[in-house]
């Protein structure tokens, strides 16, 4: 091998001893999340091994190997002059505030699926047949709820809804909202309580996340104005001004049957929301460490679930703007834009 080769050998190499880094690391989140040690650490401030272990009920040898990795991999800081361990501002945002618009301790959640999960991916590969969402590990849809909440928290109310034309004027007298694929029911509890002379429905195929969200309506005191049924996209009943589908569209097996039954499921002056992830048109554009996570999701989930129904178009959750539009537009949409975007999804807002 030449010098220049070796270099590149050396470089790749490099690459994968820190990305073997964050698999290993990623599964110490976990298990700190799970046990209450990152927010036992923010509550705490400095502290020793010892003082972290009798704080959360856990063996101290253990607990010390725990912070020497988290502080190796830049999640924790360590004091070497007192010999203690403490979270920095941006670390508790991230790993310790359930609130914050950049916590991410979920997302390490719905990774753990992945592992768990591949043995069935792999036979899907195979057959063909996919993985429907109700087959996954039930990490999934716990750490899926957690993952999205935060920018749900950060833009849905302040940023999204005020994108589309004339919705919050509407919600703020008083609509008819459906929320389609509500998950755990994270968005639905978030309007609710943002507008409380409007009606929220949520809906969800999957019947242990319906029951979880009439919990977290109940949980955040919106129950008066909220209620959660299991539905599926393609037949859920009612009439709205509103119907929003957050990080969902993408999963359908028929999304274009889902935008037809949304077409006539609408006012005549209503509007569908669709929240999805951000992608690109072209696929060098979505090379990118967005891509990278969202590319490795719709590998183990987002397209094993819709190859798993009817038609099983398998959009996959980097579909981009334009193939949506196509999906949209034949449900009988006429209008169609981007509302506006974050780094992690774009807001499509369509109208009959």
């Amino acid at each position: 091998m030449t010098d220049a080769g070796q270099a590149k050998l050396d470089a790749f190499l490099g690459k994968m001893v820190g990305d073997l880094g964050a698999i290993a690391t990623g599964a110490g989140v976990l298990l700190g999340d799970r046990l209450g040690l990152f927010k036992a650490l923010r509550e705490g401030g400095k502290m020793t091994p010892t003082e972290l272990a009798k704080g959360t009920g856990t063996q101290e040898r253990l607990v010390r190997e725990w912070l020497s990795g988290q502080a190796a991999a830049g999640y924790v800081d360590y004091d070497e002059a007192t010999d203690r361990f403490y979270l920095n501002a941006e670390q508790e945002l991230v790993f310790a505030d359930e609130d914050s618009p950049a916590f991410m301790a979920g997302a390490f959640e719905v990774m753990s699926t992945l592992w768990l999960d591949e043995e069935k991916v792999r036979n899907a590969f195979k057959s063909g047949k996919g993985v429907a969402w109700h087959e996954h590990s039930a990490c999934l849809f716990r750490g899926t709820e957690r993952f999205f909440r935060p920018g749900y928290n950060a833009n849905l109310i302040d940023s999204w809804l005020p994108a589309l034309d004339g919705v919050v004027a509407k919600l703020e007298r008083g609509a008819e909202v459906a929320d389609v694929g509500c998950g755990h029911g994270a968005s639905t509890v978030l309007m609710a309580r943002a507008f409380p002379n409007s009606r929220f429905t949520g809906f969800d195929y999957h019947e242990p996340s319906i029951e979880r969200a009439r919990k977290a309506a109940a949980e955040a005191g919106v129950s008066a104005n909220t209620r959660f049924e299991v539905a599926a996209a393609k037949t859920y009943p009612g009439t709205y001004d509103l119907v929003a589908f957050f990080d969902c569209l993408h999963d359908m097996g028929d999304p274009a049957g889902a935008a037809k039954h949304v077409h006539t499921s609408l006012k005549p002056d209503g509007t569908w929301m669709i929240v999805e992830p951000f992608a690109h048109d072209h696929l060098s554009a979505n090379l990118n460490p967005v891509g990278r996570v969202y590319y490795a999701a719709s590998t183990f989930v987002c397209t094993p679930a819709s190859l798993s129904q009817e038609v099983g178009l398998g959009l996959g959750a980097q579909a981009g703007e334009a193939k949506l539009r196509k999906v949209v537009t034949s449900g009988g949409f006429k209008r169609f834009h981007r509302a506006t975007e974050t780094p992690f999804n774009m807001v499509l807002e369509a109208r009959p």
